[in-house]
């Protein structure tokens, strides 16, 4: 019973938490910071490296707070939906949490369904340079952002709603696209 009431009270911690929206705090224009990061593909692990990324064009870097939860499950099968379209403008997706690598490699192959990588941010070091910690609990905000190939923030957006993030930074790439080409 005890066991019970502790986990229902995380459960209300989180989902309070979940219920406010996060503010991005890297504006437009700001020099996104770079990272290395364990992450996994279809379950096989690598090393992600943002420059390296960059050089191919624009990176979507998207945080979430915990793998295998309803909202991250329903925005990572977003982003293997729409990951077609942003490999036709060479843009690279990454999600980012504090989960451990373990557990991202059974993610990456079920809920990303091998299209997009995940990569374990477990002290959530990469999350802050972002501003993209929740405050009082130990996950990351739902908060994603597109890099352009300078290192620039071109794009920044936090709501805990898995909804829009998907539509937003394809649309943020395509006009990237647009003007730069």
């Amino acid at each position: 019973m005890k066991r019970m009431l502790a986990a229902l009270g995380l459960t209300a911690v989180v989902c309070g938490a979940c219920a406010v929206p996060a503010q991005a705090a890297l504006p437009v224009g700001a020099a996104a910071p770079d990272f290395t990061v364990p992450a996994t593909l279809g379950g096989h692990e690598f090393s992600f490296k943002l420059a390296d990324a960059l050089k191919k064009g624009p990176v979507v870097l998207y945080f979430y707070p915990q793998a295998f939860t309803g909202g991250c499950t329903a925005e990572a099968h977003a982003f293997a939906a729409a990951i077609d379209q942003y490999k036709a403008m060479h843009a690279t997706v990454i999600g980012v949490s504090h989960d451990e690598i373990a557990k991202l490699d059974r993610f990456s192959v079920s809920e990303c369904q091998s299209k997009f990588p995940v990569a374990a941010d477990p002290t959530l070091m990469v999350a802050k340079s972002y501003d993209a910690k929740m405050a009082l609990v130990g996950y990351a905000a739902r908060t994603s952002y597109v890099i352009a190939p300078d290192g620039r923030v071109i794009y920044a957006y936090s709501n805990m709603n898995p909804g829009d993030h998907v539509a937003n930074t394809l649309a943020a790439v395509k006009a990237y696209e647009a003007k730069h080409g």
